[in-house]
């Protein structure tokens, strides 16, 4: 087994840095050939196409997305369920010097009475993570009920708390909404606001009614200092889908897509990432097709959970698990058994994420003639579309190159 570590160990190496030999950004293949435990042979072709054109470490993106929970807020909170894959779709458009971003998202609440006063109504429901499975999770368990918005103590709660990149050119933003005024609390908004772009966050604001109102209430000012976008949007306004001819093939290939992830871990664990996986799907509603293009994206990555990601990142990994950490299926198999079944999960990922990217491109020209034909009639702003504005504008200011 010692030998099979070691072995393992070269093989990351050689996957992660690629040929040695072969000129920097080539896309040569590269076989490994690795000796297992019982002598036998297994051979690791790894495409150079097959993998994001990376050489180094991804550009990051950490958003905090700040939502008031108080009574009036139910029309927020409902956007940003239907919204969430809408919006984190303007991060996959995203690219820097060729690389897709390394996507992590926290949510906060605020202004639930349901919270602790001696905390000033305010919980963090999700930290950092780029496990969006659990970013949705957090937000469909959100319900509001009427409080005290304290917009300064949230900001500078989730600039303390959180694990912010230390990455010199990372994109990190704070969006909050809400609609009370902004300078409720004992917190000042101006020095919460301050010390964020100090850390190099941009505080983006976002008020729940008129514009007026958000200046008066000194949303605008927030944004103002933390130099980030103040936009005002119709918390209530119904987020109007438009359906696609090719909804029902993307919905069939997410589920295809779901049956190439072989989770790892406890077996609490294992189920518990298929189970919020399907969950998550079922919450998407009529966004799924959405989520199931963000779920073929280089953003959706389970890597620590599924040994597909795992192993494109770190093939040397799979070798630190009991056989009890194994999903069932890999459980009792030879090493080169359980790598050529991991491969055959990667190759078979790889080939229905092209076809969801196939279906992608006419629905979104679809979609695009359809949106044209309603311009007429549009909607008001919605929490979506204020993030699109503020995304696309200050990724753009970082150095990111946005489709």
């Amino acid at each position: 087994m010692k030998r099979l570590h070691s072995l393992f160990a070269t093989l990351a190496l050689l996957c992660l840095f690629g040929n040695p030999v072969a000129p920097h950004g080539s896309a040569q293949d590269v076989t490994i050939e690795v000796k297992t435990d019982n002598d036998s042979t297994v051979k690791v072709k790894k495409k150079g196409k097959s993998k994001p054109p990376f050489a180094g470490q991804r550009p990051e993106v950490n958003v905090a997305i700040l939502l008031d929970t108080s009574n009036s807020m139910d029309g927020l909170i409902n956007q940003a369920k239907s919204q969430l894959w809408n919006i984190v779709q303007e991060f996959a458009k995203a690219k820097k010097n060729g690389k897709t971003p390394l996507l992590r998202v926290s949510v906060f609440e605020y202004g639930n009475t349901r919270l602790p006063a001696s905390e000033d109504y305010i919980r963090q429901v999700a930290q950092l993570t780029d496990d969006l499975d659990k970013v949705s999770e957090a937000l469909f368990a959100l319900t509001t009920s009427g409080g005290d918005e304290y917009c300064g103590a949230v900001i500078a709660e989730s600039v303390k708390r959180l694990d912010w990149s230390s990455e010199p050119n990372a994109y990190k933003a704070i969006f909050i909404a809400g609609n009370e005024p902004f300078d409720q609390g004992s917190v000042d908004f101006q020095g919460a606001c301050k010390n964020a772009i100090q850390s190099g966050i941009v505080v983006n604001t976002i008020h729940c009614g008129n514009y007026q109102q958000g200046v008066d209430g000194k949303w605008q000012k927030g944004a103002q200092l933390a130099e980030g976008k103040f936009m005002n949007i119709n918390q209530d306004e119904k987020v109007t889908h438009i359906p696609a001819p090719q909804d029902k093939i993307i919905i069939e290939l997410n589920t295809s897509l779901n049956q190439t992830y072989l989770w790892f871990g406890s077996q609490d664990k294992r189920e518990g990432y298929a189970l919020n996986q399907m969950q998550q799907d079922s919450n998407a509603g009529s966004s799924l097709s959405s989520r199931a293009l963000i779920k073929s994206s280089p953003l959706y990555r389970n890597v620590g959970r599924d040994l597909v990601d795992t192993f494109e990142e770190n093939p040397a990994a799979i070798v630190k698990l009991g056989d009890a950490e194994l999903p069932k299926e890999l459980q009792g198999l030879t090493s080169k058994q359980r790598l050529a079944r991991i491969e055959e999960m990667s190759k078979r990922r790889a080939e229905i994420k092209s076809q969801l990217a196939d279906a992608n491109r006419q629905r979104e020209a679809f979609i695009a003639d359809q949106q044209a034909k309603q311009a007429a009639s549009s909607s008001e702003v919605t929490l979506g579309d204020a993030f699109k504005a503020a995304v696309q504008e200050q990724l753009q200011t970082s150095g990111f190159e946005v489709e």
